[in-house]
């Protein structure tokens, strides 16, 4: 089975007491209710969430990732899909956000989110969520960049710098770590070296690869390993 769908399955969890719904009031909401519309029941699994306020509108920048504008996207909640919906991530507090129609903003339940994708500048982004004893005890959301016998993920993340700007301000600052998915383990890696260590009987091969495709393999760009991890799982087939 892929390195995706393995841990998209032991990611998932199943909750017997769920945050308190919130659904979009107004009069859409109330016909749809009272003419016992399908949709409701959807829209309740949707909107299980909490309603989101921003803590955090002093500081500069903002706590999202690529954005603090929505973007189109999919979610899967409690293993069904919903498709055109606004989302924004916040990587500082690794929550999912969205607007409904109503332009109520909530805050996802991320018990129930097993996965989501993004389309951002005509590119799409796919994340799942991983649960807390696989990925060195940092639980979450996390970009997947390649998927197959290998995975390689990327976590995205902000932190809070004090007085950051003209030491006046706070300000958000951002990074991100890159894991190798090997044999049911993760592994966090930096440079082609960590990836040579972590694959020593290709350590030839792959040194030969990158040369010859002059690759510019760096941490800076988490992208930049998956031609690597692509060559090295076809290596090992």
């Amino acid at each position: 089975m892929r390195i995706l769908n393995i841990f998209l399955f032991t990611s998932i969890i199943l909750l017997s007491v769920h945050y308190r719904p919130v659904i979009a009031s107004g009069h859409a909401g109330s016909e749809a209710i009272q003419s016992g519309n399908q949709e409701i029941p959807e829209k309740q699994i949707l909107y299980n969430g909490r309603l989101w306020r921003n803590e955090y509108s002093q500081l500069k920048g903002d706590q999202f990732l690529f954005s603090q504008e929505y973007s189109p996207g999919k979610v899967t909640i409690s293993d069904k899909l919903f498709d055109d919906i606004e989302l924004r991530y916040d990587i500082y507090n690794d929550e999912l956000i969205t607007k409904t129609k109503q332009g109520i903003t909530l805050q996802l339940n991320k018990e129930m989110v097993n996965a989501f994708t993004m389309e951002v500048n005509n590119k799409s982004y796919g994340f799942i969520k991983l649960n807390e004893d696989s990925l060195n005890n940092e639980r979450g959301y996390v970009n997947v960049l390649y998927s197959n016998n290998l995975g390689l993920v990327v976590k995205y993340k902000k932190e809070i710098l004090l007085l950051a700007v003209d030491k006046k301000f706070d300000a958000f600052f951002q990074y991100h770590r890159i894991y190798v998915m090997k044999s049911g383990k993760v592994y966090p890696i930096k440079k082609k070296n960590d990836v040579l260590k972590l694959f020593p009987e290709n350590k030839q091969e792959i040194r030969d690869f990158i040369k010859s495709n002059k690759l510019a393999v760096t941490r800076k760009n988490p992208e930049s390993f998956i031609p690597v991890i692509e060559f090295i799982d076809k290596l090992n087939r």
